[in-house]
């Protein structure tokens, strides 16, 4: 008897986007809620995940309740202020502006070995500075904008555009990002340009990775639900793909954790007792 080879099948990244918008918008919602919030901020770059963040909350919230940030450095592409205001006038939002040049330069001025690199990770924690700042000032509450494929690449300025406390992007990849933006009405013109984390000039996120998003997350997708390399290789993806992603997940886990703490009791917070007060009411 002949046996047949079953077909190799490729996990979907499909949602129903509807049923996800709506999840989202609770979430949120409930977020804000149980931190005693009825507002929230969010930094928007001109990019599509900050516009599908932002999407997000007005969905949830209303535009008298949400807050558009822009901080622009004198490095920012023009296209990044262009398409901030254009997100910002699609969900009938005002866009407030704070340019973080002044801030920035200050350091480097003092710095006089800076590389391009780290002035792009000071850029990034400056512009949390000021997202705080003016979280206190409105009492609305940051709301972060990273995708799960920059995530899980570690593809983030620690302590810097991972730092607010909620965020409702975080378990969708950059593809499915992409979809949902479109079913929530994010501008054509913002989903459709390549990604950038515009720190630096001519900066673009699939040259730093070495790997396209729609590639990435597909690889992605496989890797986390333990299918072996030959499985991934038979569905076309190259050995050097493969390896890119696994080695990119794999050598930031420590960027994913919160900060390791020396234990010393057996009351250590988080870990292996959780205080009530710890709990949400």
């Amino acid at each position: 008897m002949k046996l047949v080879q079953a077909p190799k099948l490729q996990e979907s990244l499909e949602l129903n986007w509807s049923l996800v918008a709506d999840f989202l918008t609770r979430f949120i919602r409930e977020e804000l809620s149980w931190r005693g919030y009825e507002k929230a901020i969010v930094a928007v770059s001109g990019g599509v995940d900050s516009a599908t963040t932002l999407a997000l909350a007005v969905r949830a919230l209303g535009q008298d309740r949400v807050h558009a940030l822009f901080l622009p450095h004198r490095d920012s592409s023009p296209l990044s202020r262009a398409h901030a205001y254009l997100v910002a006038e699609t969900f009938d939002l005002a866009l407030e502006e704070v340019d973080i040049t002044p801030m920035v330069e200050a350091y480097a001025a003092l710095t006089p070995d800076l590389t391009p690199h780290r002035k792009g990770n000071v850029m990034a924690r400056v512009r949390m500075m000021v997202l705080f700042d003016k979280s206190q000032a409105y009492q609305a509450l940051p709301l972060g904008t990273g995708n799960k494929t920059e995530r899980l690449f570690g593809y983030f300025t620690w302590h810097g555009d991972d730092t607010p406390p909620v965020n409702p992007l975080g378990d969708l990849y950059k593809t499915q990002v992409w979809a949902l933006a479109r079913f929530l009405g994010v501008p054509e013109a913002v989903v459709e340009k390549p990604p950038t984390a515009d720190l630096v000039p001519g900066q673009t996120d699939e040259a730093d990775l070495g790997v396209r998003y729609l590639r990435a997350d597909v690889i992605l997708e496989h890797y986390l639900k333990g299918y072996p390399d030959s499985y991934l290789l038979a569905l076309g993806f190259t050995s050097e793909e493969v390896q890119r992603v696994k080695e990119r997940v794999n050598r930031t886990h420590w960027k994913r954790a919160l900060p390791t703490v020396a234990l010393l009791s057996s009351t250590g917070i988080g870990e292996f007792y959780l205080r009530p007060l710890d709990y949400r009411p």
